[in-house]
């Protein structure tokens, strides 16, 4: 599944300061692409994109408080999205 995921207000150093990433994500083992949720995509972030202090980003299996969430964790992600994560925190995390 093809995605742009953009990191800003400071979430973007988490991720060798990169701030627009055009991802290809594999869905999990039998999940069909109208089951891939917000949930899914996090696990996925922290895995792949996430290069130093994860915790900052996440806490447990969601964001941190401080970190903008477009939509809950059961939000279904769709072919060509385009999700934004924000720090309402600090500009240098």
């Amino acid at each position: 599944m093809q995605l742009t995921l953009e990191f800003g207000g400071g979430l973007e150093l988490l991720c060798d300061s990169e701030k627009i990433h055009k991802v290809n994500v594999d869905l999990p083992n039998g999940a069909e692409s109208d089951d891939f949720t917000m949930k899914h995509l996090l696990s996925w972030v922290r895995t792949n994109l996430i290069k130093e202090r994860p915790e900052m980003f996440m806490k447990g299996d969601t964001v941190r408080p401080g970190v903008l969430l477009s939509g809950q964790l059961d939000t279904r992600i769709e072919e060509k999205d385009v999700i934004v994560f924000i720090s309402t925190l600090d500009e240098n995390i």
